[in-house]
């Protein structure tokens, strides 16, 4: 098998086929994905699976992936040659390419050889490929990154899907196995795990595409989820170069949307507002008074990034104390203090607002507002406190 496909490669019968990736709420073309095809001389096509599980076994895999490269960069080439428009190619990699000590130099080398900018090409790794050498995987994760490589994490959810993992990864895509869409997202359970997928892949600042999309049921409610991309029959079939390249240069939406807010669920609404939060107060935590504990929803560009996410209430308070100006440290100490919360509480207290100092990492001290919001709720007897911490503009 192995000489066949080399000989393929020689021939030209082993093609790239171009399957396009759609924004999921305008319907235009934004990316692709290259996947492997074997056109015999009498036209037959011979699909991946007939032949690279033998590649993957006998180690020469990792040739058909860089003659992939080679292909993909040269039909982005040709778009940039005749000015037309160009988008993002996924091009897959195989897990053994983890071992190879000049990875990030070949891909490099191959894309300056035809001018390509590196963030047109997406390096994209099954999450199955991930779960062993972790360290290793995260340093070569980290360099093809590094040298302005998208890294796009395929197939999530088939099976080994592990959310701290992906968690420490620095892919910058999530690309949702067709196998959670199985139940034509009917299934309330369905629904459900799709949404938590979405939910988290949209706060760790994922790309989000759903593989497979074949009904128009499933293109509705993955909308409803802020799925960004969309790649599936429904759309588009994989397709040859030229096919591709025509789709391309009369890039349009390949159907009437309707309006945005007709197809808001209330977790994607919720979603949007969360956002629209999180830019606002960069920082949030809940906590129990109760049960003296507390946990970070959110902490983007805040002042000080040193805060644990995650323990004791008091001992949050006095990290927070530690942290202010020292002529703010005992009014944020006291005022935040657990009992005197508890007791602000009793009294029919709503919340507790106060502006401090604090320093921040560039050891530079800023204003910043925090205010502590009392919740409480039927299915318990805690007391629940929401924090929003803003930081303000600098005093002249």
């Amino acid at each position: 098998m192995k000489q066949n496909i080399l000989k393929a490669m020689e021939t030209g019968e082993l093609q790239a086929f171009y399957q396009p990736q759609y924004d999921a709420i305008s319907g235009k073309i934004v990316s692709a994905e290259a996947l492997v095809r074997w056109i015999t001389s009498d036209n037959k096509i011979i699909p991946p699976d007939k032949f690279i599980p033998d590649a993957e076994t006998k180690g020469y895999v990792t040739e058909i992936d860089w003659y992939m490269t080679e292909q993909v960069c040269q039909m982005l080439a040709t778009q940039k040659q005749n000015h037309e428009k160009q988008f993002p190619i996924a091009i897959n990699f195989s897990r053994y390419h983890i071992q190879e000590s000049d990875f990030t130099e070949k891909l490099c080398a191959i894309a300056d050889k035809y001018a390509i900018p590196h963030a047109l090409l997406e390096v994209e790794i099954t999450e199955s490929a991930m779960v062993n050498e972790e360290a290793k995987i995260l340093n070569w994760l980290n360099s093809v990154r590094n040298a302005g490589f998208t890294i796009a994490i395929d197939d999530f959810g088939s099976g080994l899907s592990s959310l701290q993992f992906v968690k420490d990864m620095p892919a910058d895509i999530l690309k949702i196995d067709k196998s959670l869409l199985s139940h034509n997202c009917e299934n309330e359970k369905e629904r459900v795990v799709l949404e938590s997928i979405f939910y988290f892949a949209n706060r760790l600042h994922m790309i989000t595409i759903a593989e497979g999309v074949e009904t128009k049921e499933q293109l509705q409610f993955l909308r409803t989820c802020d799925c960004k991309k969309i790649q599936g029959y429904l759309f588009a079939k994989p397709m040859s170069k030229s096919d591709y390249l025509a789709i391309c240069k009369n890039s349009q939406s390949v159907e009437n949307t309707e309006d945005i807010l007709n197809m808001q669920t209330p977790a994607s609404a919720m979603n949007l507002l969360m956002r629209v939060l999180f830019q606002k107060y960069p920082l949030v935590i809940f906590s129990n008074l109760t049960r003296n504990s507390y946990y970070m929803m959110a902490y983007e560009d805040f002042t000080a990034t040193s805060c644990p996410s995650t323990g004791i209430f008091e001992e949050l308070i006095i990290h927070g104390a530690s942290s202010m100006h020292p002529d703010d440290q005992q009014i944020f100490a006291q005022t935040f203090n657990r009992k005197n919360l508890l007791k602000a509480y009793a009294n029919g207290e709503s919340k507790i607002r106060l502006i401090t100092r604090q320093l921040g990492d560039d050891g530079q001290y800023r204003p910043v507002e925090t205010t502590d919001y009392f919740i409480k709720t039927s299915s318990s007897d805690d007391v629940l406190v929401i924090t929003l911490c803003e930081n303000l503009p600098l005093e002249n």
